[in-house]
C-alpha cells in the first residue's frame, strides 16, 4: 500500500566512532563519550612543547630528573638509579670496543629525553583527595 504522506521526513544523520561505530554527541562530534577516542583537532590532544616539556628536557641532562619534575616520581627514581647501570654498561663496553661502546650514552641520553617529552605531565595534576 502506498504512503499517505508525499514526501517522507528527512533523517539527520549523526556521526559515528570510528573505533566503536557509536553515534557521537553532535554538539561535540570530535570525542566518544564511550570509548577513549577523540578527533586529531581536539584540544585535549597533546601538542607537544609546552615550557614544562622544554623544562624537562633539559632536567633530562641527568636522567629521571625530568621524569620527577613532570610528576612521575618512581619512573624517575628508576631512570636515576639505571642510568648508574646504563653508565657502567658503556664505559666498559667502550673499553672492549676501542671507545667505540661510549656511543652508546648519547643513544640512552637522547631516548630518555624524548621519553619525557612526550610523557603526559602529571606535576599540574590537582591531587584526588581519596
Amino acid at each position: 500500500m502506498p504512503t499517505t504522506e508525499a514526501n517522507p521526513p528527512l533523517t539527520t544523520t549523526v556521526a559515528h566512532c570510528p573505533l566503536c561505530d557509536a553515534p557521537l554527541d553532535p554538539e561535540h562530534p570530535d570525542a566518544c563519550t564511550k570509548c577513549d577516542w577523540v578527533a586529531p583537532s581536539h584540544p585535549s590532544q597533546h601538542a607537544g612543547g609546552t615550557i614544562r616539556d622544554k623544562i624537562a628536557v633539559c632536567l633530562s641532562i641527568v636522567p629521571g630528573l625530568g621524569h620527577i619534575y613532570k610528576g612521575h616520581k618512581t619512573t624517575g627514581v628508576l631512570y636515576l638509579i639505571g642510568s648508574i647501570f646504563a653508565f657502567a654498561f658503556c664505559f666498559l663496553a667502550g673499553a672492549a670496543s676501542a671507545g667505540w661502546g661510549l656511543l652508546l650514552m648519547p643513544l640512552y641520553w637522547v631516548g630518555v629525553m624524548i621519553q619525557v617529552y612526550w610523557l603526559e605531565d602529571l606535576g599540574l595534576a590537582p591531587k584526588k583527595k581519596g
